[in-house]
């Protein structure tokens, strides 16, 4: 079974997202977290690993991203 089969009818964007279109879905499965560009469902997809994920998150909530 491949990714995107097992993400099916899972993806979700963030309530925050507006209706341009420039957002990002995820879906969690079993193995990790998927992410892709909500304009192209059918291009790449990230596999992120539940610890990378974790990671991730934590950066966010931590300020590591801020651009400023």
């Amino acid at each position: 079974m491949s990714l995107l089969t097992e993400a099916a009818g899972s993806w979700h964007k963030s309530t925050h997202s507006s209706g341009d279109g420039n957002c990002v879905e995820v879906a969690i499965i079993p193995a990790g977290v998927l992410v892709r560009d909500s304009k192209s469902p059918a291009g790449p997809v990230l596999d992120f690993s539940r610890e990378e994920w974790d990671a991730f998150v934590a950066g966010v909530a931590d300020g590591e991203f801020h651009l400023s």
